[in-house]
């Protein structure tokens, strides 16, 4: 099963920015509909999300992440899915059950009062459809299906406004839209059901129980650790709700609920980069590949940097224009609590990939005991500022737990056997940020309270942000184009075109004398100067060229085992075998460009570009003649000068290997760019 983390990624980001502009949508006109009981609505979801953490939280995150490990065991996947699925129905009939009989002994009427005693009812309903809605989601996930999975997202959320905003309109209050969530959750456990079926036989898994050798213990155990993990977690962004619904009003609960929604609007990137990283990093500890780890930590930690700074300079500029437009007059008491969230939700959202990772390797013991003292921070400051200061100490306490996340989660990877910080350029971010956030803000504030501000800021602001980024060197050139390259057309296609171009700038300025020879005192040889930062991986070759990159593979194999013997042959033997790889690649080079310009025969600019690839073929040739004509005449050359020259060779290789497959990938863009002006 080939797995990419950009890919899932990208499938589960692009429909989190459709639920959060859905969310957008929705949230206003439950506010309108429901009135005072939108109170009551938030704190009844506040206290749900808790309880089906011990319901669904471990069933979930064990089903994608087991699944995604790919042991080599007979009948693994069948095994995994039926497990977490039985594990599922019954926990699923304990919740059910259990909020029922809350309702019957009196518990919930004696605390919450009698209103609640019918959203008590539907909620243990809601439990039930719920349950199997994330069981579909995470098992198409850890099979790699996030173009499956994160759809069923966004068709639950669309029936939940048809169906849920459509009752509450009518004037059936929160009763209808707890009947629009399990309409969606229903219809989308349905269908995912039904997509999973294909992969795996949910009867078969079901059914089947896995022999005695099935690590049911290992799988149990991350289970209820997830669920203390989870519940940790979901602490922080739930519980100040809870606490201000009881210790303060129901308008600032709705109020602050509003801050929260539009503050967490921060978290869309962090969310996608978390429901991704578990599953597609698990594979990864698998094979102990702690280099890359690091890389897609540091990576991953400085993208969600960049991208949250962006929204939070974004959010604190436009907040004051956008709340009186999209909510009711008086919700822009909102505002400051927003203010005093956006710091802390920043931590918040560096340290959920963070977590992610660590969940993958399955050692949930630190990240638990990170998230257990952010949560009980956030309980304690909750507790001594929401009595005294209301929404705005529930706002001033939360922040401070979320950024206690991130310190206390930098802390556990480094535990783990990780390191997210090392090299992702958070100073160069910051100060990015830093100097975006002074012409944003001021061109806020001069558009003023209009609608002009929410088109023309974003923009501007995003152009200034990137300008900036790139002037401090928090993000490069080629990341930029990569990203592009990976959206679908006509993104897609710009990107192509701006890698197009900036390769053919790339072998302009090598034809110009980026090659340089490094004299010796036994002679010459080539020397160039690549940077590994800007060269690109290529994960396919076309069909024609396959054969020819082999040969080129083959003498770079044989430089390395030349090396490996240079202890038992003669400095000349050595260099024989080096003008002898020189030759292999030439060949394979020239049958590559004869190839390349083949296809491209018919076409004016191919033509002109195949010209510019045959004066490289000549320098080339030259190269390897100086290079035959340097070597030692008596064949006597040092162990140590033959060494040195066959890593500069090795280095030559790779770098015109690179150069081959960019001026490729040139040729084919012209080409496709003239058939289609054609």
């Amino acid at each position: 099963m080939k797995r990419s983390i950009t890919s899932g990624f990208l499938s589960i980001v692009s429909i989190k920015f459709l639920l959060i502009s859905l969310d957008f949508l929705s949230s206003p006109l439950l506010t309108r509909f429901l009135g005072k009981g939108y109170g009551d609505y938030a704190v009844l979801m506040s206290i749900f999300a808790i309880y089906m953490i011990f319901v669904s939280s471990g069933v979930g995150d064990g089903v994608r992440k087991y699944v995604a490990e790919e042991r080599d065991r007979d009948h693994w996947d069948e095994h995994v899915v039926g497990f977490y699925l039985r594990l599922a129905i019954l926990l699923a009939a304990v919740g059910c059950f259990g909020l029922a009989l809350a309702v019957q002994t009196g518990f919930v009427t004696a605390r919450l009062g009698t209103s609640y005693r019918t959203y008590f009812y539907l909620l243990s309903l809601l439990v039930f459809t719920s349950q199997f809605r994330e069981y579909t989601r995470r098992t198409l996930m850890g099979f790699g299906l996030e173009r499956y999975s994160e759809p069923l997202l966004f068709l639950d959320k669309i029936l939940f406004i048809i169906v849920g905003v459509g009752l509450a309109s009518l004037g059936h209050g929160v009763p209808g839209v707890l009947i629009g969530h399990m309409v969606g959750a229903v219809t989308t456990s349905v269908v995912g059901i039904a997509l999973i079926n294909r992969t795996v036989s949910l009867r078969t898994a079901l059914t089947r129980l896995p022999p005695k050798d099935f690590p049911r213990r290992e799988l149990f155990t991350f289970n209820a650790l997830s669920i203390v993990l989870i519940l940790c977690l979901t602490s922080l962004y739930e519980l100040d709700v809870m606490m201000l619904g009881v210790l303060g009003t129901t308008q600032e609960t709705a109020y602050y609920k509003i801050s929260l929604t539009i503050a967490e609007f921060l978290w869309i990137v962090p969310l996608a980069l978390q429901n991704v990283l578990l599953h597609s990093t698990s594979n990864i500890w698998s094979n102990h590949d702690r280099e890359r780890i690091d890389s897609i930590a540091a990576r991953v930690t400085r993208y969600t940097l960049l991208f949250t700074l962006l929204l939070a300079i974004g959010i604190g500029s436009l907040a004051p224009v956008a709340l009186p437009i999209v909510y009711p007059a008086e919700y822009i008491a909102s505002y400051v609590p927003i203010l005093l969230l956006l710091p802390g939700c920043v931590g918040f959202a560096l340290a959920r990939p963070i977590l992610a990772i660590g969940q993958g390797k399955g050692d949930l013991h630190i990240l638990i005991a990170s998230t257990g003292a952010a949560a009980v921070g956030n309980i304690v400051l909750n507790g001594l500022l929401i009595p005294r200061y209301g929404m705005y100490g529930a706002a001033v306490a939360t922040s401070l737990s979320y950024g206690f996340m991130f310190v206390f989660h930098v802390w556990s990877a480094r535990e783990i056997g990780f390191d997210p910080v090392t090299g992702a350029r958070i100073p160069q971010v910051v100060f990015a940020g830093g100097l975006a956030a002074i012409p944003i803000g001021l061109l806020a504030r001069v558009l003023g309270d209009s609608v002009l501000s929410l088109a023309v800021v974003p923009p501007v602001g995003a152009a200034v942000f990137l300008a900036a980024a790139l002037l401090v060197g928090a993000l490069d050139v080629d990341e930029i184009i990569v990203v592009l390259e990976a959206a679908p057309d006509p993104i897609g296609a710009l990107g192509s075109t701006l890698r197009a171009e900036l390769d053919l700038a790339d072998t302009d300025r090598e034809a110009d004398g980026e090659t340089t020879m490094a004299d010796g005192d036994d002679g010459v040889s080539p020397q160039t100067t690549p940077s590994a930062d800007n060269r690109r991986e290529t994960e396919t070759s076309s069909a024609g060229t396959g054969g020819q990159s082999q040969t080129a593979v083959q003498a770079t194999d044989e430089f390395s085992g030349s090396e490996s013997g240079s202890d038992g042959g003669s400095g000349a033997e050595r260099t024989m075998l080096t003008n002898r790889n020189w030759n292999q690649l030439g060949d394979a080079t020239t049958t590559i460009h004869s190839q390349a310009l083949s296809d491209s025969r018919t076409d004016a600019s191919a033509a002109e570009e195949g010209q510019r690839l045959e004066e490289r073929e000549r320098e080339r040739e030259q190269e390897q003649e100086r290079e035959r004509n340097a070597a030692p005449a008596d064949g006597s050359a040092s162990d140590a000068d033959v060494h040195e020259r066959l890593e500069t060779l090795e280095t030559g290789i790779e770098r015109q290997n690179d150069r081959l497959e960019s001026q490729r990938r040139t040729i084919e863009q012209l080409i496709d760019e003239l058939r289609r002006g054609r």
